[in-house]
């Protein structure tokens, strides 16, 4: 059974996706996450911009969005 995670800031659960950009963007090393949502907020940008973004690392071959 996997792990639950949850957002440090709002509690709400963390997607994958949500915690790969997290490692990319802001801490390779991070054991706490943000959602979407507040990543979005902390980057100020938006949910889409980082799923567009996570699609980018993705077809680069980054083994975080696999």
């Amino acid at each position: 059974m996997k792990k639950r995670i949850t957002c440090r800031v709002c509690g709400e659960d963390v997607e994958r996706v949500a915690a790969a950009l997290y490692k990319k963007l802001v801490d390779k090393q991070a054991k706490k996450f943000y959602c979407l949502s507040c990543l979005a907020e902390y980057l100020d940008t938006t949910v889409e911009e980082l799923r567009e973004k996570a699609d980018e690392f993705k077809n680069q071959g980054c083994t975080l969005f696999v």
